[in-house]
């Protein structure tokens, strides 16, 4: 089995940094498999992963904070390579011997970096000094004994050092943020030369593990899949149909807060990709009645998650009244959770619950179902990669990311059949008008908020009017754990602007967001 195999992941130990499911993606982009695992994780227990080698995170810590998040000396005898980011590299300088002291040189920032000696192999023929990220306000004073120094700045005489005996490595900023400009290829080296790991994690790697793994939980069994219309759920789906075939039966729930043309893009484009048998279930006036009154925002989460779990169980109890005496019971659910959601609804140790997961968060507690989740561990980017790899066409694999509870977590305030006609229309004009002007691939999504317990005053046709604004979020992101605001042009904001408030009637305001993630999240709700 290889090294780098799911069976064998780099374990990336969370001290509480920022950037720990960033360093799982570097990680996993140097073709090696990652998890990120909490830092109350013990030797024994990180030993039973049988990791390839484990990185110690950043942290807003010092060593020396009481409380402070403590490293297991005991990791570093299990044989395993270990490299050290930032508080890591200082826990682990700490734990061998080494000095670290709070010398009131702070780092933040944009930081050059000098290299020291012969460089060693993490640091071997790169620029003499270059810029790099630091974080940081103790530092290394004194490599523990067999290190090698490699690289020092001004307020860090110790920035990296090495003992490739041993296969350790450290290094004071971080490289797994773009502006460390060589951190990519810090992190492969020790990936490759230190720790001696090959490059074998691949989409048909993915692929094929899923596939195993969906076997081995499934067995002889049979699986229900709820489609909802997106990327996430149409890509598990078809990893699913390719592991146990006609045991799997699709049924996607209309339940009415669908943006334009997505029930005719499931119906026949991901059936005709895949072969798969789908049952459609409308349950339009099941859900607008359960959503009667509600507002809050986690309230309307959890509905629609409640009612589309009882969705399935109805179809899985219809397909198999369906079957009659002989036919097999669907003991199975399948979702396209995704490492972000669990990580996004508190999954983990130490982890915040930004906000339920109809998915993850939100199933009620009788569930009758066993779940398979074949993405639960993937990023965004790399589901889209497992889509192409399994046949899907580009239309679905590329659309932007939908959230499972649809329309209705983009209207604030009560959703009601009105309020989902004019956002619809008003996010089929956005999508449009971004598609005719080449910018899909330049945006990860672009939601279209629906404002409806606000009213502003406009002027339509010399007259006064009282109407909604509608909110345009596009943002750039690579797995939406971060996010940018989208810088689109003048005359593409122009065109929709025009049109929404043309031809969407009681909409008379368009506004943009401008805010990045953090601090806010890409949805509104």
């Amino acid at each position: 089995m290889p090294a780098n195999s799911v069976q064998h992941p780099v374990l990336v130990v969370d001290f509480g940094a920022q950037y720990a499911q960033l360093i799982a993606r570097r990680v996993r982009e140097a073709q090696v498999y990652s998890e990120v695992v909490p830092h109350t994780s013990t030797a024994a227990e990180l030993a039973a992963r049988e990791p390839s080698a484990i990185v110690l995170s950043g942290g807003p810590s010092s060593v020396y904070q009481p409380g402070a998040p403590e490293i297991d000396p005991k990791i570093f005898e299990l044989g395993v390579p270990v490299f050290g980011i930032c508080y890591g590299f200082q826990a682990m300088a700490q734990a061998l011997g080494g000095t670290v002291a709070h010398t009131g040189a702070r780092e933040y920032g944009r930081t050059e970096v000098g290299i020291t000696g012969d460089a060693g192999v993490l640091h071997a023929d790169l620029p003499g000094r270059h810029p790099v990220w630091m974080s940081h306000g103790d530092s290394v004073t004194e490599a523990p004994a067999g290190f090698t120094v490699t690289a020092s700045s001004s307020g860090a005489p110790v920035a990296a050092f090495e003992d490739t005996r041993r296969r350790f490595a450290g290094v004071q900023y971080h490289p797994e943020v773009a502006h460390s400009p060589h951190g990519q290829e810090i992190l492969r080296r020790f990936l490759r030369d230190i720790a001696g790991i090959p490059p074998q994690w691949t989409v048909s790697s993915i692929v094929e593990d899923q596939i195993a793994a969906i076997r081995a939980r499934v067995g002889t069994g049979r699986a229900v899949c709820g489609l909802s219309g997106g990327v996430d759920s149409a890509v598990a789906a078809a990893l699913v149909q390719r592991a146990i075939g006609d045991r799997l039966t699709c049924v996607f729930v209309d339940h009415g807060l669908l943006r334009a043309g997505e029930r005719t893009q499931v119906e026949q484009d991901f059936v005709a990709a895949t072969g798969v048998t789908l049952v459609t279930v409308d349950a339009q006036a099941r859900f607008l009645d359960a959503l009667a009154g509600v507002t809050d925002p986690e309230t309307k989460r959890k509905i629609i998650g409640r009612e589309f779990i009882r969705a399935f169980e109805q179809a899985a109890r219809d397909l198999q009244t369906d079957a009659g005496e002989h036919g097999e019971h669907y003991d199975f659910l399948v979702q396209g959770t995704l490492y972000p959601d669990v990580v996004e609804s508190g999954g983990g140790a130490g982890a915040a619950n930004i906000k339920s997961h109809h998915n993850v968060g939100g199933l009620p507690e009788d569930l009758a179902f066993s779940l398979v989740e074949p993405l639960r561990t993937l990023f965004k980017d790399e589901v889209r990669r497992v889509g192409l790899e399994l046949g899907l066409p580009e239309t679905i694999v590329h659309r932007q990311p939908f959230p499972g509870p649809g329309l209705g977590i983009r209207i604030i305030g009560e959703v009601t059949a009105a309020r989902l006609e004019l956002l619809r229309s008003a996010d089929a004009i956005a999508r449009e008008e971004l598609t005719a002007a080449g910018l899909d691939r330049d945006i990860w999504q672009c939601p279209v908020v629906l404002l409806a317990d606000v009213r502003s005053v406009g002027v339509q046709g010399d007259g006064r009017t009282y109407g909604h604004p509608v909110v345009l979020r596009p943002v750039s992101s690579e797995d939406a754990m971060t996010a940018d605001w989208s810088r689109l042009p003048y005359d593409v904001l122009e065109r929709i602007s025009t049109r929404i408030t043309n031809e969407v009637p009681d909409v008379n305001r368009v506004v943009l967001d401008v805010t990045s993630k953090p601090p806010g999240t890409i949805e509104w709700e």
